[in-house]
């Protein structure tokens, strides 16, 4: 039910080099251009009933009509990038649905059984990151889709369509 309601919009990876990913990933698909988001605050943040919030800068990007998301993190804080992979290791970490009734798909993953490993308000927008890799081997991402943010990734999504190889992957914010 979630896919047929909210289908994928973002694939998210942990990078250690993160203007270099968005290079390589230029390159080899044609990715982007990145907005990079350096140091990323948040308005409140829970880790796994913590407020540990670590060190990350976030990129955000388009490949077709999926976002792409990479994620560095700067300190050794836990996270649920840490939950995954090491400090040096890299890889996939969640995807994520944008939803309009936040609060409705929340309850509806924790009736499911599944635990809200990070929960954020950022931007005007609340994020919450579901530990559902016993189903797909990663995170999963539930995003609010209010109007200034589907605007804003509009913008995104329209940039890339714009974006030609040798243009500069990463536009400023």
């Amino acid at each position: 039910m979630l896919l047929e309601r909210y289908p994928l919009f973002q694939e998210a990876y942990l990078v250690n080099d993160i203007e270099a990913s968005i290079h390589k990933w230029a390159k080899l698909f044609n990715a982007g251009p990145f907005v990079l988001v350096p140091h990323h605050k948040t308005d409140t943040f829970t880790y796994r009933g913590t407020s540990q919030e670590a060190d990350v800068t976030y990129a955000f990007g388009y490949l077709g009509d999926m976002m792409i998301q990479f994620i560095q993190q700067h300190d050794d804080t836990p996270s649920i990038y840490r939950d995954m992979f090491a400090a040096g290791q890299e890889g996939f970490h969640h995807v994520g649905v944008l939803v309009h009734d936040f609060e409705a798909e929340r309850q509806r993953l924790l009736d499911m059984g599944f635990e809200p490993a990070c929960e954020l308000y950022a931007d005007e927008v609340n994020a919450s990151y579901f530990d559902t890799r016993s189903v797909n081997g990663c995170f999963t991402e539930i995003h609010g889709d209010p109007p200034h943010i589907l605007a804003t990734f509009a913008q995104w999504r329209r940039a890339h369509e714009l974006f030609r190889p040798g243009d500069n992957p990463i536009m400023p914010r």
